[in-house]
């Protein structure tokens, strides 16, 4: 992908759906769009988008910068985002992300050298009652323990 160009024509249908002087309601349709597309957002992608929506970049940054699920960098193939808050916490998150770092050999943060996996903690998951949890991608996996991840790798790593 080069740019943002090509889905610009995508941008001007959502625009249409905006009062005029809305513009920067379109900040998070078209970075998650962005993403979608490349994977992450890169820095070309934010000052294409700043020129077309006519916003200033801090905006763009901090939406970037407060929602967890945009990210800067490119990510592995399965993005492993383990809840960390007080319920998953309490039901041995802890435990479950530093499984998860001896299993990948990474920490928080990092992909795996083959670019299969990427480990983060994130915020609450909003599924407290089925702690400990985390997302692979955009799907729930709850009630977590270590045979229940070495399942679930084995059958991602297929």
């Amino acid at each position: 992908m080069n740019g943002i160009q090509h889905l610009i024509p995508e941008f001007e249908q959502w625009k249409r759906r905006y009062p005029a002087g809305f513009e920067g309601s379109l900040t998070i349709p078209c970075l998650r769009r962005i993403q979608e597309e490349r994977g992450y957002i890169a820095d070309s992608d934010i000052d294409e988008l700043v020129a077309y929506l006519g916003v200033p970049r801090t905006q763009v940054d901090e939406v970037l910068g407060f929602y967890t699920q945009f990210t800067r960098e490119p990510l592995g193939r399965y993005h492993l985002q383990v809840c960390h808050n007080v319920s998953c916490a309490l039901r041995g998150a802890e435990g479950l992300v530093r499984y998860l770092c001896g299993r990948l050999g990474i920490q928080p943060g990092e992909t795996t050298p083959d670019g299969r996996f990427t480990l983060s903690t994130v915020e609450c998951l909003a599924s407290c009652g089925t702690a400990p949890m985390m997302m692979v991608n955009d799907a729930y996996h709850e009630n977590l323990t270590p045979a229940v991840v070495d399942a679930l790798l084995e059958e991602l790593s297929r």
